[in-house]
């Protein structure tokens, strides 16, 4: 057949990339194996405990992220296990939703300011970081106070509460420390969510092990990465006080790249498990093919394109290798689809010459580099493998088991991705214009998503000397499965209703009491119906800010928030109340 011919000519090309491609995924699976065979022991807590704490200042560049960055504030602060730490978040003076959401942030808390550039946005994260780290600058200037390490976070972030005490362990000897950045699990079905969850597992338990193991440079992820004043002062000094490159869309990129040229120590975190769950940043990322692919696009435009015009060839020829990994994508990312769909041919084509038994012409028209095929595809097998046990070390089984239905569509999101980033540089190099800043919309990680890094509700009992350990263990060896531990300990007389409700409120970081809600006005217990407030025990009683306050005896989960929002546009805020606290409440304003 003539399609067999053409398909035949097209696979001798596919089938050498993938050899080549293979044979340097192979080398880097064996530097990360020497990498974690000759790592160091991992701190223990005592070590942790010992180093004293550096003053931290942690940015927060944040453009239309008003839906967001209040949570990222208020969670995060209440779990760090790192006190010396503040909060600078960099705002624009015309994204007026943001800036009242940052200073009501700021008003709640004190280690926590904002930064507004001087100039409308958007621009560029890099340019919002500058200008965050000269009002840091003016911070430092009233204060006193001097930052011996930044952070850079972004405003969907979950940061580890042990993630900063590593940090501050690793900073004793290095100028930039990266800790581990992993997409939180969701669902199987939400396949574009799942490619993320592969990918940064495979990356942050190979790529970055093997890139230390072997010198190279260590990428800053662009959140979870600590910069010594040292590192960030050099930056300054050499990039005419540009530490991020603010006409790059991969300013943490090019910051690993540059912070190793000066020859300053960097370290990257191999992941670690701790009370269940690994040392790292969490964040959800894209869950839609389109948001995914544009979110992408920037990434290959800033570290597969823009890079090339940023370092001259003294630069790249040092770090020739990592350039070409980093950079084969431009290729493999196109290649890999049509490498997919050849290999669906040639199975269909066999299947098909068997069912009709004519002579399968396709192995005539491929034989003579078949081996080269076979050997390439086995390595890529291989690595489909390894990527299956990566994911799997942080989202079980089941999402190990799916790796492999996810690999051809994840190519084909990389594909696509691939080629905006090619037009979008293009077209704004025959322009002669800059390549314009693709924000991705971020969503806050919801209460249900936060359940796996919660600290155990016996456990805040304990360090808050509501209960004694041994008091706590009798009471999980007589507590009926059906009963739950709160409820148990009230009726064992251990707890009383206000005291078990101030542990809930420390546990899922939300405002406990009647005080903050007065006065209510009937006029705000009506923005909901009575059926739904009752139904689901609740009852609003404040707006303000496009914020509707709701209090109510039970947490909230995604099934009453989408109760909610049939009947609230606005965003929605929880505060706990005892259930004696309700009935009263309810008597009030729901009879």
């Amino acid at each position: 057949m003539l399609l067999d011919h053409w398909v035949a000519a097209l696979l001798v090309p596919l089938a050498y990339w993938v050899l080549i491609n293979g044979i340097d995924d192979l080398f880097i699976d064996f530097a990360a194996l020497a990498g974690y065979l000759t790592r160091s022991p991992a701190p223990d807590e005592r070590e942790l405990d010992e180093v004293p704490e550096r003053p931290m200042a942690i940015f927060v560049a944040a453009w239309q992220e008003h839906r967001v960055i209040r949570q990222m504030i208020e969670n995060n602060v209440a779990k760090l296990k790192y006190r010396d730490v503040t909060f600078f978040i960099g705002a624009y003076p015309n994204d007026k939703p943001t800036l009242a959401a940052a200073k009501e942030a700021v008003r709640r808390h004190p280690n926590v300011h904002l930064a507004v550039c001087p100039h409308n946005g958007p621009t560029s994260k890099a340019d919002c970081l500058n200008w965050i780290y000269q009002g840091m600058l003016l911070h430092e200037g009233k204060s006193g106070v001097r930052f011996e390490m930044v952070l850079t976070h972004d405003a969907e972030d979950l940061v580890d509460p042990d993630g900063l005490r590593w940090i501050n362990y690793y900073a004793q000897w290095n100028d930039m420390v990266q800790i581990p950045v992993l997409a939180l699990y969701t669902p199987v079905g939400e396949i574009t969510h799942g490619v993320y969850c592969d990918e940064f597992a495979e990356f942050q338990y190979r790529d970055m092990v093997a890139r230390q193991r072997l010198g190279g440079f260590i990428p800053s992820n662009g959140v979870g990465t600590g910069f010594s004043r040292r590192a960030l002062e050099g930056l300054a000094a050499r990039h005419a006080n540009r530490i991020f490159e603010p006409g790059c869309l991969t300013e943490d990129y090019e910051n690993g790249f540059r912070i190793a040229a000066m020859g300053m120590s960097q370290h990257f975190i191999p992941i670690r498990f701790r009370h269940g769950r690994p040392v790292a940043t969490r964040e959800f990322f894209p869950k839609e093919f389109v948001r995914a692919a544009k979110q992408r696009s920037r990434w290959i435009t800033g570290i597969q394109l823009q890079s090339w015009q940023l370092h001259n060839a003294k630069e790249i020829l040092r770090y020739w290798y990592w350039f070409w990994r980093d950079r084969k994508g431009l290729v493999g990312n196109i290649v890999s689809p049509f490498t997919d769909l050849t290999s669906i041919y040639g199975v269909v084509s066999r299947l098909s010459a068997w069912w009709l038994h004519h002579e399968w012409r396709f192995a005539q028209e491929t034989a003579s580099i078949s081996w080269v095929w076979n050997v390439g595809m086995t390595l890529q097998g291989a690595h489909t493998l390894f990527r299956m046990i990566f994911a799997g070390r942080i989202y079980g089984v089941l999402h190990a088991m799916t790796v492999p239905l996810r690999v051809p569509y994840a190519n084909i999101l990389n594909g696509y991705a691939t080629v905006l980033a090619i037009f979008g540089f293009a077209r704004a190099k025959l322009r002669g214009t800059h390549v314009r800043w693709v924000k991705t919309e971020h969503a806050y990680p919801n209460r249900a998503a936060l359940l796996m890094d919660r600290e155990r509700l016996g456990d805040v009992l304990v360090r808050n000397q509501w209960l004694t350990q041994n008091q706590l263990g009798a009471a999980l060896a007589t507590k009926p499965p059906d009963r739950r531990l709160g409820e148990h300990l009230m009726a064992l007389g251990l707890l009383t209703e206000e005291e078990l409700y101030q542990a809930l409120s420390l546990q899922n970081n939300m405002p406990l009491g009647k005080s903050a809600m007065d006065p209510i006005t009937i006029a705000i217990t009506r923005t909901l119906p009575a059926a739904i407030s009752k139904h689901w025990r609740i009852l609003p009683f404040r707006l303000a800010g496009g914020e509707l306050h709701i209090a109510g005896p039970n947490l909230p989960n995604e099934e009453m928030e989408t109760a909610i929002r049939r009947f609230s546009s606005f965003e929605l805020r929880f505060h706990l109340v005892t259930p004696t606290d309700y009935e009263e409440l309810a008597r009030q304003y729901l009879e």
